[in-house]
């Protein structure tokens, strides 16, 4: 796993704790919605419908959307069983995730 990635899933277990995450396609969908979600991550392996929504529907709300992972990568990093998609609420880890999800991978080149 990248550097980057264990960064972006170790926010992801802090927000977490600090209850400033949703996960499950519903609550994530009603976060949008509402408009506290700050960003919406969705697993890779996802279903080519679900990133679709995800992708309108975050477009319409202007939330920023990004594809990291896996389902199974996801639920861990919450200690949960796998999730296809979470929405972060607080804008703090929100800009952190995004921050990682941008730079260029740190390994060396190889």
């Amino acid at each position: 796993m990248e550097l980057n990635n264990k960064k972006i899933y170790s926010l992801l277990g802090l927000a977490v704790k600090s209850r400033n995450i949703v996960s499950g396609e519903f609550s994530t969908e009603k976060a949008v919605k509402s408009g506290s979600a700050e960003l919406v991550l969705v697993g890779e392996d996802a279903s080519d419908n679900t990133k679709k929504m995800f992708r309108n529907m975050c477009e319409f709300y202007k939330v920023p959307m990004r594809t990291l992972g896996s389902k199974e990568e996801l639920g861990h990093a919450m200690g949960k069983e796998e999730r296809a998609s979470l929405a972060v609420l607080d804008s703090g880890f929100a800009k952190s995730i995004l921050k990682y999800l941008e730079e260029p991978t740190q390994n060396g080149g190889s």
